[in-house]
């Protein structure tokens, strides 16, 4: 699928049933989004309630999903030590776990012997890959959907693998 025929997030979680997943591998994110966020916390050392309205629209989201029994898991491969985007990353993201997501950890050198898909991506219902494709700078490059039973095979076994070797977000420091 043409990157911008891709439905929008909403779209995509509003059709799932049982379970979102999302995988992310990259240690700097540059997504336009965040930028007024990002550049607040490197300011001011916090997650500030400028932060948590910024945040409100997703906290809302997962809150929604959530409640009508999606189970939302998030797994991040990280350097350590972490870059200052995964401390600010980590800083806010108590706020997710609030909101009924389930978020883990898991150092880059401990996913080593991982066989990982080439990009983020989210999973939904173990049924439809949504890869996010970002350039070398961290801005997104577009989305990609993909079907393939091999493909959500590979992305769902990825996932489980580095959730299983993953700390939960309560017992990881940066």
């Amino acid at each position: 699928m043409k990157p911008s025929s891709v439905p929008g997030f909403a779209e995509l979680i509003s059709d799932c049933h049982r379970s979102a997943v999302h995988l992310e591998m990259r240690d700097v994110y540059g997504v336009a989004s965040e930028a007024d966020d990002f550049a607040e916390w490197r300011a001011r050392g916090q997650i500030t309630p400028g932060s948590v309205a910024r945040r409100r629209p997703w906290l809302d989201l997962v809150r929604e999903t959530v409640g009508r029994g999606v189970v939302m898991r998030r797994a991040r491969i990280v350097s350590v030590p972490v870059s200052e985007y995964i401390r600010y990353e980590h800083a806010g993201t108590y706020l997710n776990v609030g909101a009924g997501e389930s978020v883990r950890w898991l150092p880059r050198r401990d996913a080593a012997t991982l066989a990982l898909p080439g990009a983020d991506l989210w999973l939904f219902d173990d049924r439809l890959i949504r890869f996010g494709h970002f350039s070398g700078d961290g801005a997104s490059a577009g989305h990609e959907l993909c079907d393939d039973p091999a493909a959500v095979e590979l992305c769902a076994d990825a996932f489980e693998s580095v959730w299983e070797r993953g700390t939960p977000h309560e017992r990881f420091t940066v």
